[in-house]
């Protein structure tokens, strides 16, 4: 129990607001697209056919990484999973950056002159990721009611009840 009320701890403070919300912004768009074809993107069938035949990526990480892109926006912007959220689509920027990214540089391609975009946006939303992950949800965030509700429960169980204290002799 204690461990699973870590999950949820949290404080009230901005920052950490701040941090889950900017990643949960950039990488909403990017979820639609794979999800729902939003945004110029191809959906949830189309990306499942581009990630497994193209990509040769296996169906259940490619559905994993949909699912933490798309789900995982959502549960930030509540600030509801938060560090489980924030893993998912840490994984999944890491995983893009190194094996989509890397082999084009450091630098986005502002000028259409590389072949791809390099890994600057992707370590900055890592990094994002690895904040929320250990800072929490922060202020809002629905994780703090639960944790506040876990926390109630461990401590109604470490109150014995008057049947469970015996009488001094």
């Amino acid at each position: 129990m204690k461990t699973l009320s870590g999950l949820f701890r949290t404080d009230d403070k901005i920052a950490p607001l701040i941090l889950r919300v900017a990643l949960a912004g950039v990488m909403f768009p990017h979820g639609a697209q794979k999800f729902l074809g939003w945004f110029g993107g191809y959906g949830f069938a189309g990306t499942m056919q581009f990630f497994t035949g193209t990509m040769h990526i296996p169906a259940a990480l490619a559905f994993l990484a949909i699912v933490a892109e798309f789900f995982g926006s959502l549960a930030l912007i509540l600030g509801l999973f938060s560090r489980v959220a924030a893993f998912g689509i840490g994984t999944t920027i890491t995983v893009a950056a190194l094996t989509v990214a890397l082999p084009n540089g450091f630098f986005m391609n502002w000028f259409g002159n590389q072949k791809g975009e390099g890994v600057e946006y992707h370590i900055l939303m890592a990094a994002l990721a690895v904040a929320v992950m250990i800072q929490g949800g922060g202020k809002w965030a629905l994780d703090s009611l639960i944790y506040r509700g876990l926390a109630d429960q461990q401590s109604a169980a470490a109150v014995p009840s008057r049947a469970q204290v015996s009488p001094a002799s």
